[in-house]
């Protein structure tokens, strides 16, 4: 890809990635198995409009829609800054250990401590953030390095499976409780779980904005950022911290969903290159829309019965990511 083929891609993402965030927006507001017309929405947000198109529209696909952009710009934002820290286009939340981390946390709340369920976003975010220091602390040996960091995460995230799995053993009789969410989904949420998920969200997402220029940094690789006067193990420990509160504010809310944090970035850098001005901001749009836009398919095209969205996504991510290694590899 030449310059000005990169700058062309560049202004358009940043030109139609607000169209498409509207427009997945209200996608998700009218599908369903009751459709909604844009001019009922209208009126609900002006006039408050008719009883049952308000009751449906603010009380059930407001709030899911929000929280799937929410969750998929962290997942994506995640992503996006692993594979920069890592300098591996196939790092990942999942693949380190972070959103692993996160899920057993979520899952102990769920089914060992179901009293502490109202904290389950809170201790979702914790065991995301203890999986991160943890595996860098492993790594750390006069310095730490993005392979050091990936074997460490692997090493780590089938510890924790194992350990989930065995506490899904012990307590067989609960775990019908938190299947679904182990397969990721957003069914059943409410402005309940916005409230709780959206402040790390948002912290994250506003951070993730002041990450680029360390991001960009990192991408000059060890040598050339200390020469710079860079501190590089502070801003790789930064970014790692930053990418685990996105993991945790996403978990904890839609559990294991996965492919998001892999394959938006990855595309986005093979359209717009590397540079984190553009390719983080349009990743946390990228993010937002396909999670959205996947949910309603999986809940309107396969009606009566919701298919979670992790599950569709799993589906679709994997031999789209496929695809993408094939067409066109793994450089940006």
């Amino acid at each position: 890809m030449n310059v000005n083929q990169r700058s062309f891609r560049r202004k358009w993402g940043l030109l139609l990635a607000p169209l498409l965030l509207l427009a997945v927006t209200f996608y998700g507001l009218t599908y369903g198995s009751v459709p909604i017309s844009l001019r009922d929405i209208w009126e609900v947000f002006t006039s408050n409009g008719e009883p049952l198109a308000y009751k449906i529209i603010m009380n059930l696909r407001l709030p899911r829609v929000l929280i799937g952009l929410l969750v998929g710009a962290c997942l994506a934002a995640s992503g996006a800054l692993l594979q920069g820290v890592m300098k591996n286009p196939l790092a990942d939340p999942g693949i380190i250990g972070v959103s692993a981390g996160g899920g057993l946390a979520a899952i102990m709340a769920m089914i060992v401590f179901p009293q502490l369920s109202y904290l389950l976003p809170v201790l979702a975010f914790a065991g995301a953030l203890a999986a991160s220091v943890f595996i860098y602390a492993i790594a750390w040996s006069k310095g730490s390095s993005p392979i050091k960091i990936v074997l460490a995460g692997v090493a780590i995230n089938a510890l924790i499976g194992a350990i989930t799995n065995g506490f899904m053993v012990i307590y067989s009789d609960r775990v019908q409780a938190v299947l679904p969410w182990l397969a990721g989904g957003l069914s059943g949420k409410s402005w309940h779980h916005l409230s709780f998920m959206a402040p790390y969200a948002i912290v994250g997402l506003v951070l993730s904005l002041f990450a680029i220029k360390p991001a960009n940094l990192l991408l000059l690789g060890d040598d050339a950022s200390k020469l710079l006067g860079q501190k590089v193990e502070v801003q790789r420990f930064f970014l790692i911290l930053l990418s685990s509160l996105l993991a945790g504010a996403a978990v904890s809310v839609a559990g294991l969903v996965g492919f998001v944090g892999l394959v938006v970035p990855h595309a986005v850098r093979l359209l717009v290159g590397g540079d984190y001005r553009f390719m983080l901001p349009l990743s946390i749009v990228g993010g937002a829309v396909l999670v959205v836009f996947a949910d309603t398919v999986a809940r309107t095209v396969f009606d009566p019965i919701e298919l979670p969205v992790g599950i569709l996504l799993a589906v679709i991510g994997a031999p789209f990511f496929l695809y993408l290694l094939k067409k066109r590899g793994m450089t940006g």
